[in-house]
């Protein structure tokens, strides 16, 4: 597939880039530009070369049509910051503005379109709906680079169809997530320790078929251990259990054995009567993993699990980690993912942090991202990726 780098010289040519830059915003400020600073590189590049840089990106899950609360306004203007130029933006995608936006352009100048997602043609499942709106995408544009990694997991117009109607090149940060999944999944350094949290069990059941053949360790915390207890036996109160999973989780145990893959559960968990809220405080206890009393709720590991879970990544040379181990946006219950991170940047290899929560937690906390190998900006595509599965966003590319 060709990458940006190999592409001959793109200086005065439209170039569509796909980016993510599905922010948070609270109140209409941007409270994460993690995506936006990752995105920075590519486009810098392109314009540097003089090319005329069109990008495209969704924010949230607008319902196929316009609404203010999902503008990407605000995330032009970051943009523009970090770029150090101005970033011009239209206010719709396909529409008359969007079209004189780019007629306007010069060479080296960087527009944004409004949400792709307030098009219902960017995420139908109906082939020929997705292809005409990719149709009008595509007229932009002379060349399509694809550097929204968090994304290329979706079969949508602007990853996966304008792909096929214009001449394409996978951007550096698509590059760059590629050659660190492909050091996850083959023939990583070892020993290879994969930590799991977040919320489901469900979300996660693909990667860890996956992985209970391909690691040496498995340690699970956040919302999803629960089911993990349960499976053992455990009383787990009010705490996230998803029911269903309860004998699955028991097949991971017993499989995680026969094949000599450590699984380590938390052996102390820190519990609340309620789940902690602006008008609530949530008062915090150490309980065992094991005597977690039924009318409390599990909001983190704790403690001494935090310190075995160190102990257990010290020796790694290869780590992906997905997902916090607790609800770290309360110090309360902060702690477990604090250890975590802490642990990954002393580790002597590679150590991945795979995007969403994770990301979002390792910044929130302070923690210098440089600390740690790489930090993904696609926590869904990551897990897919992982999984072995087809990413159609890849795919087109020829990837």
């Amino acid at each position: 597939m060709n990458q940006l780098g190999t592409v001959s010289d793109l200086r005065g040519k439209r170039v569509l880039v796909r980016s993510d830059l599905n922010v948070p915003l609270e109140h209409g400020t941007i409270s994460d530009d993690g995506r936006i600073r990752a995105s920075v590189p590519t486009i810098r590049e392109l314009a540097d070369q003089g090319a005329r840089v069109v990008v495209l990106a969704h924010l949230g899950r607008p319902k196929g049509e316009p609404d203010p609360k999902y503008s990407l306004l605000p995330v032009a203007e970051r943009l523009g910051e970090l770029l150090g130029r101005e970033v011009f933006f239209a206010t719709d995608t396909v529409g008359e503005n969007a079209r004189s936006t780019v007629a306007s352009l010069d060479d080296g100048d960087v527009a944004l379109l409004e949400n792709v997602r307030f098009n219902p043609g960017e995420t139908s499942k109906d082939d020929a709906e997705r292809g005409e709106f990719a149709d009008l995408l595509a007229a932009l544009a002379d060349h399509f680079v694809s550097d929204g990694f968090g994304v290329v997991h979706r079969k949508q117009a602007s990853v996966y169809d304008v792909a096929q109607r214009l001449p394409h090149s996978m951007g550096a940060l698509v590059s760059a997530e590629v050659d660190v999944l492909r050091r996850l999944t083959e023939e990583p350094a070892r020993p290879y320790v994969v930590v799991l949290g977040g919320a489901k069990v469900s979300d996660k059941l693909g990667v860890i078929d996956s992985l209970l053949d391909k690691a040496d360790r498995l340690l699970v915390g956040g919302g999803m251990v629960f089911t993990f207890l349960k499976a053992r036996g455990y009383e787990v109160g009010k705490s996230l259990l998803e029911e269903d999973q309860v004998d699955t989780c028991r097949d991971y145990l017993r499989r995680g054995e026969e094949s000599g893959v450590q699984i380590l559960l938390p052996t102390d968990i820190v519990v609340a009567s309620e789940f902690p809220g602006s008008d609530t405080s949530a008062e915090a206890s150490v309980v065992p993993a094991d005597e977690m009393p039924a009318d409390t709720i599990g909001l983190d590991i704790g403690p001494d699990s935090g310190k075995a879970f160190a102990e257990a990544l010290a020796d790694a040379r290869t780590v992906f980690w997905n997902g916090p181990m607790g609800v770290f946006e309360f110090d309360d219950f902060a702690g477990g993912t604090r250890a975590v991170a802490e642990a990954l940047t002393k580790v002597e290899g590679l150590t991945v942090v795979g995007g969403g929560d994770s990301a979002a937690a390792v910044r929130q906390l302070g923690f210098d991202e440089t600390a740690f190998g790489h930090i993904s900006t696609g926590g869904g595509a990551s897990l897919e990726y992982l999984e072995g599965k087809q990413l159609p966003g890849l795919e087109v590319l020829g990837g």
